[in-house]
């Protein structure tokens, strides 16, 4: 998706040895889960669609409720609401008239401090990517319809399985560093923004590790497991732990 030249003049380039500056997508700078939202709203297409999710409901809502199977409960999903699906593209397809069709519902989740945090370190020409465990273009189609942004994306890679499209590589926990450093992304994290346990390598290879909009009961650990002193911050997120703060400068 190109965004031409007037969304990309609006930060200036990338400076010559400017720190790697990472941030997560959902819960850090869109608040919920976009990746659901999305298969819900694939889910809803068709009323079969519908009727097969309900029918795997009682097997697959357990296991996305409970952590070590949750991968599992949310491919059942997945693979519901991409039934029929040719491959990655058709799925781009589908992901662009989803953003484009509800930019209002979707622009209200997008968190203007963490915004304006991802701006700052643009202005300062720092070398901003977004790594996220949604589809690349979820988040890619969020940030240029949505927030006219254009930071590259780093997510996970979808194919073909059982007639629908399953996770080929899930970008996430020590996956996310692996395929950080594979799209040429090889310079040491400087700072790193997530809200997620599962982002504790990120966190853990950043020099600046900034916690944002946690849960509440994941607060202790943070403390514990990363370097004294490092933020834990709310930027905004309802429901959510972290020091509240007002505004990006706070």
């Amino acid at each position: 998706m190109s965004l031409g030249p007037a969304v990309a003049a609006r930060f200036p380039a990338v400076r010559e040895g400017a720190p790697l500056v990472v941030f997560d997508f959902d819960h850090t700078l869109y608040d919920g889960d976009s990746g659901s939202h999305l298969f819900a709203w694939l889910i809803r297409r068709s009323w079969w669609r519908m009727a097969l999710a309900l029918l795997i409901t009682p097997l697959a809502g357990p296991m996305v409720a409970w952590l070590r199977t949750r991968r599992v409960g949310i491919s059942a999903y997945v693979w519901v609401g991409t039934i029929g699906m040719g491959g990655e593209r058709t799925l781009n397809a589908a992901i662009d008239r989803y953003v484009a069709g509800h930019t209002e519902q979707i622009r209200a989740r997008l968190l203007p401090i963490a915004l304006d945090v991802l701006h700052h370190h643009r202005e300062q020409g720092d070398q901003v990517v977004v790594a996220t465990g949604a589809p690349p273009e979820l988040a890619r189609a969020i940030l240029a319809f949505v927030a006219h942004e254009d930071v590259p994306v780093v997510g996970t890679l979808v194919g073909p399985r059982l007639g629908a499209l399953g996770a080929r590589r899930h970008c996430h926990s020590h996956m996310k560093m692996t395929m950080l450093r594979e799209a040429g992304f090889t310079a040491p994290v400087e700072t790193a923004y997530s809200d997620s346990s599962a982002d504790l390598p990120l966190l853990q290879a950043a020099r600046k590790p900034v916690v944002v909009n946690p849960k509440a009961k994941r607060v202790a650990m943070f403390r514990r497991v990363l370097p004294p002193g490092t933020p834990i911050l709310n930027w905004g997120c309802p429901g959510r732990g972290g020091e509240p703060v007002a505004s990006a400068t706070d």
